[in-house]
């Protein structure tokens, strides 16, 4: 009795030290992530237009909390990310997120407790999956895919697909449009100007 306990102890060790170590499976916190986000835009107290800075100040303190900036900037600039500078890449990041916000935050805003279904979690590697959504209106179903990769112990977003439409692979194609006649200092004015209104 004792050998086989042993002999089991071994094996759940053996597992244990061979597994990846997941911060948690990667749809449940993609899941707690939305939640967060809905939590924000379903409170009662900050309705109105007078809580709007309120509401953004919260959704991006999510949007640190579920997407990995760097990952984003380097697979939307793919091979350009090496022709920039470590400052340049910093900055890159910086803006980029900016411009994200300007693009995207008045839609997030005008959500109307749409539902949203978590359809299914797909391991692409032991470090990356793919977790399948769909929003779900009184009109239509749109289907909205993250992708997630584990880094320093917890899962985040790198891009999102909505509609078959890839976040990343829509910037790169602005972006690389841009660095084939420009140098990157000209990149980061351009987003600096995008990010004033200008």
């Amino acid at each position: 009795m004792r050998r086989q306990f042993n002999a089991l102890l071994t094996v759940l060790m053996i597992l244990l030290f061979t597994l990846p170590a997941y911060a948690g499976v990667p749809m449940n916190t993609v899941q707690a992530n939305v939640n967060k986000v809905l939590d924000v835009l379903r409170d009662p107290k900050l309705k109105g237009e007078s809580a709007k800075e309120i509401k953004k100040k919260k959704l991006r303190a999510i949007y640190e909390q579920m997407f990995n900036d760097v990952e984003l900037g380097k697979r939307t600039l793919a091979r350009n990310w090496n022709s920039l500078t470590v400052p340049q890449r910093q900055e890159f990041v910086i803006l980029f997120r900016q411009v994200l916000e300007k693009a995207y935050i008045d839609r997030i805003l005008a959500y109307t407790n749409e539902k949203i279904v978590y359809e299914r979690e797909s391991m692409v590697s032991g470090t990356q999956a793919e977790i399948q959504t769909k929003i779900v209106t009184s009109s239509k179903e749109i289907p909205i895919t993250y992708k997630v990769i584990l880094k320093d112990g917890s899962w985040k977003v790198y891009d999102v697909i909505v509609e078959n439409v890839s976040l990343v692979l829509n910037y790169r194609t602005q972006f690389s449009d841009i660095l084939a006649k420009n140098k990157p200092e000209q990149l980061l004015e351009i987003l600096r100007k995008k990010v004033k209104g200008q």
